[in-house]
C-alpha cells in the first residue's frame, strides 16, 4: 500500500481514476495546474485505488497524499 504524492504545489486540474479502479505503474493519475501549467502526477506502484484524497479544484502542496493505492 503507498500514497500518489505531490511533486509540487498547485491546484488539482483534474483526478483521471476512480475509487477501485486498477493502475499500471507510471499511469497518469491527477493533473495538477501550476503557474498555468499542466503537470501529470503518475503512480509510481500499480495497484488499485483504494481512496481519493484530493479533489478537482484543492490547492495542495509539495509531498500532500493525492491518491491511496493498495
Amino acid at each position: 500500500m503507498g500514497f500518489v504524492k505531490a511533486s509540487m504545489a498547485g491546484t488539482v486540474w483534474k483526478v483521471l481514476v476512480n475509487e477501485g479502479e486498477e493502475v499500471k505503474e507510471g499511469q497518469d493519475v491527477v493533473i495538477l495546474e501550476s503557474m498555468k501549467m499542466e503537470i501529470p502526477i503518475v503512480a509510481e506502484e500499480a495497484g488499485i485505488v483504494k481512496q481519493i484524497l484530493a479533489a478537482e479544484g484543492d490547492f495542495i502542496n509539495v509531498d500532500d497524499d493525492l491518491l491511496e493505492i493498495e
